[in-house]
């Protein structure tokens, strides 16, 4: 007898015996997961019937039921107890009240969360029919005390109905879940997934027992069992964790979670999540498909009665040939009768091609026999082997269900055994919207409508899905990428140089998007960077597709027309490199006839002229972000104009795209001196667009010191303080490599905010260095801005100078 059984023996059966051992068993570390869950229900089932028996009349006639998760007896340390008091309706209201009243109140005083409901076995079964969630509860009612022939009725009259009612009420149920993949997301891309809630959560699961009480269907039963469990175990941990009734397993909790249930860290609780939910999403997929193949026969039956009454004969199932040994039969891609896996190594490859190719499923049956009989490939891979995999990849949206049935049965890993390391890993960026190996797969899915940019399809797409492949190791995910990609290239089958453009395109796949945006263009050292690092127009055109497929599969903030162009432009500019052309003189760029219009005026009246153009530039179809518009600024030049100028659009809720600050040297015959143009790219954060008056008139403010910038910032964020999560990483500022002959480069990364420009440029006034050129990006909450200072007369900072100004901008930061 265990210590809890012999307390629970000696102590009253009230609240405060059943809250002790409640209490008690929760913080016993020899029982968790299921053990604990079993004996957590009977605890609660003992003290629940000692209320009963305490309370019910002696003639009968009422039983105590739990259903739901209770029924299963799954409680976890904050469950609801959901509980049926039923009745043969032979008592008055008054003593059924009375009863229910004696068994809710006990169970609200403990604090405890009760979903109740008082009905006799027809009204139960009415309000069964009526809905849906009432019904899928009754059918693991469990008696708890009390009449136990009126509860196994009940239960079996519920699952005839239940049974009876299949063709009905299971495309209800379908319907019922997919409304709440979409409102709740995929349990297994979520970095705070709901355990219940999300699609391939608790509730998946539960649908799918559902299914199968029906009869009609039943789901893939391999793994499922063990995906529940650690569904259930994370739940258990979260509310211990927690204190509190939650399934949203919300980031700040996640170590503590993974704590609790004896893990290393919250990225191994995360990719242990993703498995269990990976597994109940494959196979409510399955199950799913299955319930829709045989409602659609048994449709056609009435029709086959009757040919069949009139002397005709069945007709064959048809059977379409898709490729070498797969055949396409009942809306899935199968094997054909005569296919020989186990004397095909090709057939996985082959099979899962022909079935993307045509925007089929693969059957369940087909993979796993595939799996089970399959032989590895030869190393290298025969040319077939490679064109088949090439084929699945350029296929579209239609290779990832193909992909995911490969993968629920271990395929991909056989053909790919590096991608162990990257499957179901979590992406920690807000920014990305998948795993990583999910986002490979949809990497190469965006790849494959831009094919036709490239002269290499092949490489293309082979290159996107082993971009990020080095994820799975420590240290830069591109370096050990590269290496990976070499071998698997390698393995796959290419030739020498094939394997060396996809090792450069997956070692350089950020190169272009972050030089693009982090650089300045102008100067002839970033583009002869990149020109050296890619190396001939070829490999150029396929990272810039690769660029743009990697940004749109990663998520809605990381793509946008804004960095479309910039990426394009530097494209431009590399292939003209690589054809031998001479860059252009960033000295000798003549300003263009607007900003040297601006300047003109600016230089005559001696203060700031601005034009805003309040078009925006219209982003490309289906693109979220659209440029911004452009705002050009014209002033004679003088200390404090970054800070002023990045104070007031901060002030005016602009959010900065991109800077660009440049001198225009104008004829003397207009003036003496220089003329600051500033081009920048703006975009309003809510709301409309300020006038440019309005901008003007708080510019000069600002800079002749009538306008107090860093105080009216304080006052708003004081009077509209932003909610703050989870505790920002610090600033990191730090001189870049870049190899400039023309300015020191200075790179910060910092949490994107309001007035983080302002506050940079102030940092950069008190350290008395000049800003040639700004360019800003940000993916996220991150911002990453880089700055091209000099020294007043122009010159680069020498070395220590700019390690100085970088600890200086670091400080001002915090």
């Amino acid at each position: 007898m265990t210590s809890l059984e012999a307390n629970t023996e000696t102590e009253d059966s009230g609240p405060g015996g059943y809250a002790a051992a409640r209490l008690l068993l929760l913080h016993e570390k020899e029982r968790s997961g299921p053990l604990r869950r079993s004996a957590l229900a009977r605890l609660t089932d003992e003290w629940l019937a000692g209320l009963f028996a305490a309370a019910a009349p002696p003639r009968g006639g009422f039983a105590l039921v739990a259903v739901g998760g209770y029924g299963r007896a799954e409680l976890s340390p904050r469950s609801d107890l959901d509980l049926l008091l039923l009745h043969d309706g032979s008592a008055d209201a008054a003593a059924v009240a009375a009863l229910a009243d004696r068994i809710w109140y006990p169970v609200w005083d403990l604090g405890l969360a009760l979903d109740h409901s008082v009905r006799t076995p027809a009204e139960a079964r009415a309000t069964a029919g009526e809905d849906l969630k009432v019904q899928l509860g009754l059918l693991d009612a469990r008696t708890v005390a009390g009449d136990a022939g009126l509860v196994a009725a009940l239960r079996t009259t519920v699952l005839a109905d239940w049974r009876n009612q299949a063709p009905r009420r299971l495309p209800e149920l379908d319907e019922l879940c997919r409304e709440r993949a979409e409102r709740m997301g995929e349990l297994q891309f979520l970095l705070e997934p709901d355990l219940k809630e999300a699609r391939g959560g608790l509730r998946d699961a539960q649908a799918l027992r559902a299914v199968a009480a029906s009869w009609l269907a039943d789901a893939p039963r391999e793994g499922l069992d063990d995906a529940r469990r650690r569904l259930l175990d994370a739940r258990d941990a979260l509310h211990l964790a927690t204190g509190r009734a939650t399934d949203r397993l919300a980031l700040q909790e996640q170590d503590a979670v993974a704590a609790e249930l004896g893990l290393l860290d919250a990225d191994t609780l995360l990719r242990e999540v993703y498995e269990a939910a990976r597994t109940i999403s494959y196979a409510s997929d399955v199950t799913w498909r299955e319930v829709n193949r045989v409602l659609k026969a048994r449709s056609a039956r009435p029709r086959l009665r009757s040919l069949l009454s009139r002397g005709g004969t069945k007709p064959p199932v048809e059977r379409t040939p898709l490729a070498e040994g797969v055949v396409e039969m009942d809306g899935e891609a199968v094997l054909a009768l005569s296919a020989r896996p186990e004397r095909d190594p090709v057939l996985p490859l082959r099979a899962a091609a022909a079935a993307a190719q045509s925007a089929l499923p693969i059957s369940l049956h087909a993979v796993r026999r595939l799996a089970a009989a399959a032989k590895p490939l030869p190393v290298p891979w025969p040319a077939e082997a490679r064109e088949e995999l090439v084929t699945l990849l350029g296929a579209g949206e239609a290779t990832v269900p193909v992909w995911e049935a490969l993968e629920a049965e271990g395929l991909v890993t056989l053909l790919l055994p590096d991608w162990e390391r990257v499957r179901c890993r979590p992406q920690r960026n807000p920014v990305h919207t998948w795993t990583v190996d999910r986002h490979l797969v949809e990497t190469a899915v965006r790849a494959s409508s831009l094919t036709r940019r490239v002269g290499r399809p092949d490489l293309l797409l082979v290159a996107a899905l082993l971009h990020d492949i080095g994820k799975g190791w420590p240290g830069d995910h591109s370096v050990a990428g590269e290496t990976i990609a070499r071998d698997v290239a390698t393995r796959i089958g290419f030739d020498r140089a094939d394997v060396g453009v996809i090792a450069t395109v997956v070692r350089h796949h950020l190169l272009l998007v972050e030089t693009a945006t982090r650089r300045d263009l102008d100067d002839p050292a970033t583009v002869q960077s990149v020109a050296q690092a890619v190396g001939t127009v070829g490999t150029l055109e396929l990272l810039h597709a690769l660029t743009e497929a990697d940004a749109l599969a990663t998520g809605p903030a990381a793509w946008s027309s804004w960095r479309a162009s910039l990426v394009a432009d530097l494209v431009k500019r590399v292939a003209g490199v690589l054809a031998g052309e001479t860059p252009p003189d960033p000295e000798a760029a003549a300003p263009s006839a607007e900003q040297e219009r601006l300047a003109i005026e600016a230089l005559r009246t001696g203060e700031p002229v601005l034009a805003l153009r309040t078009e925006p530039v219209a982003a490309e179809p289906e693109e979220p972000e659209a440029v911004g518009v452009e705002l050009l600024i014209a002033l004679p030049d003088q200390p404090g104009v970054l800070p002023a100028v990045a104070g007031v659009l901060a002030l005016h809720r602009l959010t900065v795209r991109a800077a660009d600050l440049r001198a225009v040297e104008l004829p003397t015959a207009l003036g003496s001196g220089s003329v600051l143009v500033l081009d920048w790219r703006v975009a309003a954060e809510y709301g409309s667009l300020p006038e440019a008056a309005r901008l003007r008139a708080d510019l000069v403010r600002a800079l002749d010191g009538t306008l107090d910038v860093p105080a009216r910032l304080a006052e708003r964020d004081a009077a509209y303080p932003r909610r703050r999560g989870l505790t920002a990483p610090p600033p990191r500022v730090t001189v870049a490599a870049a190899d400039s002959r023309l300015a020191t480069v200075i790179e910060v990364r910092a949490q994107d905010a309001p007035g983080l420009l302002h506050r940079i440029g102030r940092a950069l006034e008190g350290a008395a260095v000049r800003v040639r050129s700004a360019h800003v990006s940000t993916l996220g909450a991150n911002a990453v801005d880089t700055l091209y200072v000099t020294r007043p007369d122009g010159s680069l900072l020498p070395d220590e100078e700019a390690i100085d100004l970088a600890r200086t901008l670091e400080s001002a930061l915090r």
